[in-house]
């Protein structure tokens, strides 16, 4: 069955799905993430994650093992390069406060500087997916926000769409990645991407890259890029999500741009990620 058909099946037979926003995010239940997926489980589970950009599981006891275990059915797990890790499963990555500190962004006159990102865009070829754990949460505060990157396309003015195509914007890591003794070319992606399972349009920045529209001069892509981040600061393509001890979010790399809101002062929140490498024939450019 084609990719568009099985999106458009509007029921699932094996997992239980709410949704959260009319454009992104739901919740799943019905599914206990410990245990080992059957195949028609997965397929759903995937096919939820196309249609909603994110999902979140609550209430799964996970340890890193059954985590890597639950990722990998998705695909090969990625190790990062510039990442805490587990010194067991390397692909477990430690996200923290402290790392974020480690790693700040020092801004260019060319870009313009925010959280909105997707994760290794650095990359030729992206990791796909993300799967987050929460490990260590603050008692209130520390959500975490998702952007559907395919409805910020569509709400553009058609007059700035026609603008936009065509164009490349940077993706710049190369800061972090010396830091950690590992380098990367500067790569460019099109601003605009077409999802290569849904068909969809796609809105794709990563404001914490230094991005530059190639082709135009500071101040034009400056504000072709203040635009996007307009659409992405839209509460109508956003969905928020409020963590809670033992809550999973997966979510499509390809469809989706998150936010990490950071109001929760010095207490060490961290979570552990696992990324999803694309498909062999792209993975190891």
């Amino acid at each position: 069955m084609s990719t568009a058909l099985e999106l458009n099946r509007p029921t699932y037979t094996h997992i239980e799905l709410k949704k959260l926003q009319p454009h992104i995010g739901a919740e799943i239940s019905g599914v206990d993430l410990r245990l080992p997926l059957t195949d028609a489980v997965r397929d759903e589970i995937r096919r939820a994650l196309l249609t909603h950009k994110v999902i979140f599981f609550r209430d799964q006891e996970l340890n890193a093992e059954q985590h890597a275990a639950f990722a990998r059915n998705f695909g090969p797990l990625y190790t990062h390069p510039s990442t805490p890790r587990d010194e067991n499963i390397s692909p477990l990555h430690k996200i923290s406060a402290e790392e974020f500190k480690k790693y700040e962004r020092i801004p260019t006159p060319t870009s313009i500087d925010a959280g909105y990102h997707t994760d290794t865009s650095w990359r030729l070829v992206p990791t796909w997916g993300a799967v987050l754990r929460a490990v260590n949460l603050p008692e209130i505060g520390g959500d975490t926000i998702w952007v559907d990157a395919a409805a910020a396309y569509r709400h553009l003015p058609d007059e700035l769409k026609q603008r936009l195509e065509g164009k490349h914007v940077t993706h710049d890591f190369r800061d972090a990645l010396l830091k950690s003794g590992h380098d990367y070319p500067i790569v460019a992606h099109p601003v605009v991407r077409t999802h290569r399972e849904t068909g969809e349009k796609v809105l794709w920045v990563n404001f914490s890259q230094k991005p530059h529209i190639i082709g135009l001069d500071i101040a034009e892509s400056k504000e072709i890029l203040s635009a996007v981040l307009e659409e992405y600061k839209r509460p109508e393509v956003q969905v928020r999500f409020s963590w809670r001890p033992n809550s999973i979010a997966f979510w499509d790399n390809r469809g989706a741009v998150h936010y990490a809101v950071r109001n929760y002062g010095d207490f060490p929140r961290s979570l552990d990620r696992i990324l999803i490498a694309d498909e062999p024939l792209y993975a190891d450019l």
